[in-house]
């Protein structure tokens, strides 16, 4: 079977694959993953927490879908995030027997789940479980916006998530990783080396608007570590006009936050989001992300990006120092280097300032460096070694 795989993928298709993803309860950078991966694998099955019927895309809820039993839980449609100490169990207790190949997709404990012996198990790690390690302060220390009860209970329930996360890296054949950041992060935590593929953007979706027009744009989940709440305090400050692209657990709170500059649209249709992120000054990415797949959707059409100086953006975007140096002959965003309302506002006038020297065909031509297909082909020729290694005994 190795030697035909090789000689034509196609005859991945051949394989008996289950695809694990943590949940599916909407269509973020995470899914736009899993979608090409259902791609590769048309007849897999997918395995997850749960499943939200209409919250992913066609092509994901067109396969067969088993959830756990956290599926029938209390208001776990809108409160799934309040079961976190139960998903170990959780994804432990999905029976996943008769493949010969689990591709999970990781951000949360799809990688922990149970593999018989003879099957190999590819994890592609959105990142390591950022609610127990790095960004444990973000949802649960002292000025987090997680609950009282939450606050309470997780310091004794971290340590016991640390340790299953490690534990369960033994199910794990190969890591693959979607950024450098995160390559780094496992092998920090788990002390596993992992391959890195950077994540997809649907380069032929996206185009260059004539019209931009004067908006900046945030299109993300609202959740505490994506950090909205520094880019709207910036955007008060600056009074400049934003539009904020996306729905999550502090919606609420952070329209609370927002000056009348700050326009709140929710999750957009594809089509709607592609002219939004054609027409718009740029794009503003205030957190430290694993990868990040918005800024390469904003630098496909055309679109420059304003990021926080750390995380998985160092790797998407070509920054103006680059071009300052004569290292690149164009840039496509500005960094700021700390997170601060003043950092971020100053970056976003220092673009204004150089907005003549944007080249906007030269800023998606980079993008699509990272376009869909290319990244469809280096996951089937991983995926292709890795099965030859375990065949083979490696």
């Amino acid at each position: 079977m190795t030697t035909e795989i090789q000689k034509n993928p196609k005859k991945l298709q051949t394989l008996r694959v289950a695809l694990v993803h943590d949940w599916l309860t909407g269509m973020r950078g995470g899914e736009k993953c899993l979608e090409v991966f259902c791609d590769i694998f048309p007849q897999a099955d997918i395995y997850t927490l749960l499943h939200i019927k209409g919250s992913v895309s066609p092509s994901i809820e067109r396969h067969r879908i088993r959830t756990s039993w956290i599926q029938h839980l209390p208001w776990v449609d809108r409160k799934y995030r309040n079961y976190l100490p139960l998903f170990p169990r959780a994804i432990q207790s999905l029976a996943i027997k008769g493949y010969d190949l689990v591709l999970s997709s990781s951000h949360c404990v799809a990688k922990g789940v149970r593999v018989p012996s003879q099957t190999v198990h590819i994890a592609y790690i959105h990142t390591p479980m950022r609610y127990v390690w790095d960004m444990y302060p973000v949802y649960f220390g002292k000025n987090s916006t997680a609950g009282r009860p939450a606050k309470i209970l997780m310091p004794a329930v971290r340590p016991f998530l640390q340790r299953w996360d490690k534990h369960s890296n033994d199910r794990v054949h190969y890591f693959l990783a979607n950024s450098d950041h995160v390559r780094r992060r496992i092998l920090n935590y788990y002390g596993r080396q992992s391959e890195v593929i950077p994540p997809p953007v649907d380069g032929l979706f996206f185009d260059i608007s004539p019209k931009p027009q004067d908006y900046y744009l945030i299109v993300s989940a609202l959740a505490p570590y994506k950090r909205i709440d520094l880019a709207i305090r910036a955007f008060n400050r600056l009074n400049k006009p934003l539009v904020i692209v996306g729905t999550g657990p502090l919606k609420t709170q952070l329209q609370g936050m927002a000056g009348k500059n700050i326009t709140w649209l929710g999750w957009q249709e594809a089509k709607d989001l592609r002219k939004l992120y054609g027409q718009c000054r740029a794009l503003i990415f205030p957190g430290e992300e694993d990868a990040g797949i918005t800024p390469l959707e904003a630098q496909a059409s055309g679109r420059p990006v304003v990021a926080f100086g750390r995380g998985g953006a160092l790797e998407t975007v070509v920054s103006f120092e680059e071009y300052l140096e004569g290292r690149r002959d164009f840039f496509s965003g500005i960094f700021f280097p700390e997170q601060t309302e003043k950092a971020l506002g100053e970056a976003v006038e220092r673009l204004e300032k150089q907005a003549h020297l944007l080249n906007p065909d030269k800023i998606r031509t980079h993008a699509l460096r990272f376009d869909r297909e290319i990244f469809k082909e280096r996951i089937i020729q991983s995926i292709i070694e890795k099965i030859k290694l375990e065949r083979n005994g490696s």
